[in-house]
């Protein structure tokens, strides 16, 4: 026996309404989020805010003084790459409820979202630290700095 459309669409009305709670949960979340990041070489930490911009970006014991400009740069550039991606894989797991369907309510499917349109590619690729607890890697950026730290 099917339930009545007035107890179905009491459901649904919850069901919606919840959603739009926890969708400013997370909103107020994410506002606030920030994720830090260490280059490879420890020279630098970068730090994304909440919707990817970099934020602060610091020079580690003095590690900058020995370095080329390109290798300082490379080491910038690895790290506030690698905070923005962890800022974005943040939201999307801070997201990954409201793209699902309702269990209580069929009509109610969640939303698409293709993420890597909204953040690139490299959000949707294996993790970081997933892929380096086998072995450390060399960072993409490395090869192609010569041995002098030079192009």
């Amino acid at each position: 026996m099917t339930e009545p459309l007035e107890k179905r669409l009491e459901k649904a009305m919850a069901e919606l309404q919840a959603a739009q709670e926890a969708v400013a949960r997370t909103e107020r979340e994410l506002r606030s989020a920030s994720f830090s990041v260490l280059s490879s070489d420890r020279a630098v930490r970068a730090t994304a805010g909440p919707q990817g911009e970099l934020t602060g970006i610091e020079f580690l014991e003095n590690k900058y003084r020995d370095m080329s400009p390109q290798e300082l740069a490379a080491s910038v550039l690895e790290a506030a790459s690698a905070a923005r991606l962890k800022m974005n894989r943040h939201v999307m797991k801070a997201m990954a409820p409201f793209t699902e369907p309702s269990s209580n309510v069929p009509e109610l499917k969640g939303f698409e979202l293709d993420w890597e349109r909204v953040f690139g590619p490299e959000v949707l690729r294996e993790d970081d630290e997933d892929a380096s607890r086998g072995g450390q890697a060399t960072p993409a950026w490395r090869d192609a700095l010569g041995d002098e730290g030079e192009d």
